[in-house]
């Protein structure tokens, strides 16, 4: 009994340390909110004998969140990083160090791992007084978006990396697709973002146009790699330490694979990269056009 009344004696003692931390947090907020400017403001006389003063905020009564903010402060460093560049991300504005801790409760001035930690992230930005987002790419309305995806010709602009350049941008990148002001392209893993250029749109000589179908291309690899250093170009492959290699190791000889031959489609890019060469696509358009 003597054991059970001493155990309940500690959890009320450490209960009422607790109240008094949470009521100087409380304290230290309110504070912080009111400015130094309200401090150092000289008040009436009238005003103080009149104004009854304000109750203090007890700890029954706002519980929840004091133990929210216990939570936060005694989170990893990575935790507390991550809330802060959340608030950073969805509200994309300015906030000193005591303005984050109102918003989200973490106290940097309290936490030098923190504070260290924010100023190397790679996603905030510090002016030495306030802490924003930092973008990929420091573009925030369409036609910025617009200019940006135009530096990026002919090679294009991953989608990903744009997406937390400003709140909206995907829903303005999907305008830009749809007025053709940009080509919004899918690979096997991601949408690349491509300048609508006209530049690429040029005439082919028709001289040029019969050299390249008459060319005659060798369907051994070997024959095409002789005839690539016949000219001085050097191949990407070496066929022949290749088939030497599977002479050695005993690995049969791979033959040239003879593959079928798709149907031929014409398709939006067909269309698109090979716009110079209409007459080609005349024997397709008349098999489509039949069935």
């Amino acid at each position: 009994m003597y054991t059970c009344q001493m155990s309940l004696k500690e959890q009320l003692d450490n209960f009422k340390k607790q109240q008094v931390k949470c009521q100087t947090t409380l304290s230290n907020i309110a504070s912080s909110r009111a400015g130094p400017s309200s401090l150092s403001r000289p008040v009436p006389a009238a005003a103080i004998s009149h104004n009854k003063p304000s109750a203090p905020v007890k700890f029954s009564s706002d519980t929840e969140r004091l133990q929210l903010i216990n939570n936060v402060r005694k989170a990893p460093v990575g935790a507390q990083i991550k809330r802060v560049i959340s608030l950073l991300f969805e509200t994309r504005q300015a906030f000193t160090p005591e303005q984050i801790n109102e918003r989200c409760y973490v106290d940097m001035h309290a936490n030098k791992a923190v504070f260290d930690s924010m100023r190397k992230n790679p996603k905030a930005h510090y002016d030495g007084r306030r802490f924003s987002y930092k973008a990929e790419h420091n573009v925030n309305d369409k036609s910025e978006l617009l200019s940006l995806i135009n530096k990026y010709y002919p090679d294009g602009i991953a989608a990903n990396d744009l997406k937390d350049a400003y709140p909206n941008v995907m829903e303005d990148l999907q305008a830009l697709k749809a007025s053709e002001d940009i080509w919004l392209l899918s690979n096997s893993q991601e949408d690349i973002a491509y300048p609508n250029d006209f530049k690429c749109e040029i005439t082919v000589d028709d001289d040029f146009k019969s050299l390249f179908r008459d060319t005659e291309v060798p369907s051994d690899c070997l024959e095409v790699e002789k005839e690539l250093k016949k000219y001085g170009l050097k191949p990407v492959t070496d066929t022949a330490a290749r088939r030497a290699a599977e002479q050695r190791y005993g690995i049969p000889i791979s033959q040239p694979k003879h593959k079928k031959k798709r149907k031929q489609e014409i398709t939006k890019r067909t269309k698109l990269t090979n716009a110079h060469l209409p007459e080609l696509f005349q024997s397709l358009n008349a098999s489509s056009s039949r069935n």
